[in-house]
């Protein structure tokens, strides 16, 4: 078997970023703490915290003991969590991204200058639940999840026009919808780039230079891990027969996988390490032969404080 595993991949700066501050509250106030929402998107990670003590909550209204840290996701809350939080005098602890906060910062900015907001991503997904929680006025935002939406949009050409992005999106869609938008607003305000954030535009790309080495890659990450979701269909899109986005190597499809002359391997950006090993050791087990190809596209040095 021939295998070409990928680089960059797994875990980005920010997801580095919020396990880092989980880790360190652990250790400095003991279990349990809370947590608003999924840390990050993945299965493993969020079940291993919960064996650590780590509680995860939809709402405040659920933390049971008021004196324990809260923490807030890597995907961002709305200002209206925060000043609930505030008003419930909790012990809060923010593991926002910083790439999400900037888009918060961003879209802030729109509204104070009057502009409607037109936010480009999954209208249910916590990031964009938490960017449009930073308006005053939701009914700023307009929400455009593909094409379509974007072709349908009615708002007066006359008034002002901003947009921001979910940060873990499509590359190559998300230059689709905005060139559209572009079109039918010529004077729309937006960032000289998308605010897809450098962790997803390089595990994109990577996954293009694996489609164009091997026909058939292997995703780590969950299946409700956005920027995991995209690379799987950026691998279908830039050429590979088939892509499989797996948990882990226990769901890996043997009778398809064993019919391929040589596989890719990629991981979300909330996917650990380990899990990248775990497969690379279950291939090793099944096929006499295993050899490792690496197929490097970018270095990522990045952290955050």
């Amino acid at each position: 078997m021939e295998v070409f595993l990928v680089q960059p991949r797994g875990f980005c700066a920010g997801v580095r970023h919020a396990l880092e501050i989980v880790q360190k509250t652990l250790h400095n106030n003991g279990s349990p703490i809370y947590i608003r929402h999924e840390i990050v998107h993945n299965k493993h990670i969020i079940n291993d915290l919960k064996r650590q003590g780590v509680v995860f909550i939809d709402e405040l209204a659920e933390v049971a003991d008021k004196k324990r840290p809260i923490i807030f996701s890597a995907h961002g809350v709305s200002e209206e969590v925060k000043q609930q939080a505030q008003k419930m005098n909790l012990n809060t602890i923010d593991a926002t991204c910083p790439l999400v906060n900037a888009v918060h910062k961003q879209i802030r900015k729109l509204e104070q200058i009057g502009a409607e907001i037109i936010v480009i991503g999954k209208p249910t997904h916590p990031e964009i639940l938490g960017t449009v929680g930073q308006l005053k006025d939701k009914n700023k935002a307009h929400i455009v999840s593909n094409l379509q939406n974007a072709e349908q949009l009615q708002i007066e050409p006359a008034k002002k026009i901003g947009i921001v992005t979910q940060t873990t999106l499509s590359v190559d869609e998300t230059k689709e919808i905005v060139g559209c938008l572009k079109k039918k607003f010529p004077s729309l305000i937006h960032a000289s780039q998308p605010n897809i954030c450098f962790a997803t535009t390089n595990r994109q790309k990577a996954i293009q230079k694996l489609a164009e080495t091997v026909k058939n890659i292997i995703i780590i990450g969950s299946k409700n891990s956005s920027n995991s979701m995209r690379l799987k269909e950026a691998a279908l899109h830039y050429g590979a027969q088939k892509a499989w986005l797996i948990d882990d190597a226990s769901e890996v499809d043997w009778i398809e996988v064993d019919n391929c002359p040589g596989i890719g391997i990629s991981a979300g950006a909330s996917a650990p390490e380990y899990l990248v090993e775990e497969l690379i050791q279950v291939l090793q087990q099944r096929y006499d032969n295993v050899n490792i190809h690496h197929v490097i596209v970018a270095q990522e040095n990045i952290n955050f404080k």
